[in-house]
């Protein structure tokens, strides 16, 4: 269609924003950005270039600030600041007419498809619901770092503005400067530094769109994909895995289309250590559901939580332990797995451990009325754990190809925390940390 408006001269320019994603979607910008007629913009913080290697990967350090030309234009973390500070483009006082007819209107395209959305509670779309609820926000946000974690309260008191961040509603350098108009605080600081990583993911999938489809590290290439299990992913979808925290998340996940960061990392890190499934059946599962889907943030952070970079630490959640920490009152646990809901809190994280006197009382049994797990959780961490640390020294040396550490934008410096870590240290996805810019 852009191609024929262009060719009949219906249109002489055509001017778009230019986004950064990867498969089929990269294929088309690029294309039409080959266009003499088109202009594309790119004021989002990103640094470009066409520099790259036949597999993708970047042939410049656009984290040491080595533009397409091959010139040093500083930091990337001092890239990045400027744009946050950069005034942004002025909105035009009116725009000429457009020289192309149409028929159609909104309310047409309601009238002749079903618009309505499969998922419940899904936000009102558009800027003004954008800006109204990024207000909402900034009055709230000191209470932003005790509700980041705990799932239900994410749901209702978090920021909730990555769908209009994924949709571009919302920039995030419009977000950053209304978070720093906001009272300063430690949720100030923290929503600043989720900013910046949305950023600095970002840029990883620019340098490198083969973050949606294969490890960064080729020693983790195809990990697991040939002990694939069905039913178990069957499980997991479906949320009947048998650990209440994994099948309330994916259930909220398939319902409403959203989950906090921390309960999509849980899910990640069952699927892909515990049930030992390749991580890319999850991960497109995920971003299929996900109404914030944004492929630079769902792969990257993926593959991190996977630790297909071979530079992350092991990190295991163990989902009894998340009830026990964001959940203890069984709020989110009890709404996405009634099944449960009739058992006292302390057994909500492990149904299959109440005694059978409990499970009468409330009439609730495990194995009937709600499955055991469906593996075996320690067992099944302990020997993936072997199994990585058997991977750790040809993880090391691939990276030290030059190629491969650009792939991921690693620094020199190597995060801490061994293969034993677990989800109680701190990470980006969970922001149990505040990061200091030098980290990106």
């Amino acid at each position: 269609m852009l191609r024929a408006l262009l060719d009949s001269g219906v249109v002489d320019e055509i001017y778009c924003n230019r986004s950064t994603t990867a498969r089929y979607g990269r294929e088309v910008g690029e294309a039409v950005r080959s266009w003499d007629a088109v202009r594309a913009f790119s004021d989002d913080g990103i640094r470009r270039t066409d520099r790259r290697h036949r597999d993708g990967t970047v042939a410049v350090d656009t984290r040491e600030g080595w533009d397409d030309e091959g010139e040093s234009g500083g930091r990337w973390q001092d890239h990045c600041e400027a744009y946050f500070d950069r005034e942004p483009a002025e909105r035009p006082d009116a725009l000429p007419d457009n020289p192309v007819e149409s028929t159609t209107s909104v309310t047409a395209v309601e009238d002749r498809y079903d618009v309505d959305p499969e998922k419940s509670d899904v936000p009102r779309g558009g800027t003004m619901a954008g800006n109204e609820r990024l207000s909402a926000f900034c009055d709230r946000i000191s209470e932003y770092p005790n509700v980041v974690s705990p799932p239900a309260a994410a749901a209702e008191r978090s920021s909730r503005l990555s769908p209009y961040l994924a949709f571009g509603a919302l920039s995030v350098r419009q977000v950053h400067r209304a978070v720093e108009s906001a009272p300063d605080c430690r949720g100030t600081s923290m929503y600043r530094s989720r900013l910046f990583w949305n950023r600095h993911y970002t840029q990883k999938l620019a340098d490198w769109p083969g973050w949606t489809d294969r490890a960064v590290n080729p020693v983790m290439r195809g990990l697991f994909r040939d002990e694939h299990d069905p039913e178990l992913v069957a499980a997991w979808k479906e949320g009947r895995t048998g650990f209440p925290m994994v099948d309330a998340a994916m259930r909220a996940l398939v319902e409403t289309g959203y989950i906090n960061f921390r309960m999509r990392a849980m899910v990640a890190s069952v699927f892909h250590y515990v049930f030992r499934e390749w991580w890319r059946r999850g991960a497109d599962f995920m971003y299929c559901h996900l109404i914030d889907a944004d492929p630079a943030i769902n792969y990257t952070q993926w593959q991190s939580q996977c630790n297909l970079t071979g530079v992350h630490p092991v990190r295991i959640y163990d989902p009894a332990k998340q009830v026990r920490e964001y959940d203890p009152d069984g709020e989110f646990v009890r709404e996405y797995v009634p099944e449960v809901a009739p058992l006292p809190d302390a057994h909500l994280a492990q149904p299959e451990k109440a005694p059978l006197a409990v499970q009468e009382e409330a009439g609730v049994r495990i194995g009937e009325d709600y499955p055991r797990p469906v593996v075996d959780f320690e067992r099944r961490a302990a020997e993936t754990r072997a199994r990585y640390a058997d991977l750790t020294d040809r993880a090391e040396e691939a990276l030290s190809d030059a190629r491969v550490r650009r792939r991921g934008s690693f620094s020199n410096r190597r995060r801490e925390g061994g293969a034993g870590a677990d989800e109680s240290d701190s990470d980006e996805a969970t922001g149990g940390g505040q990061s200091s810019l030098d980290e990106f």
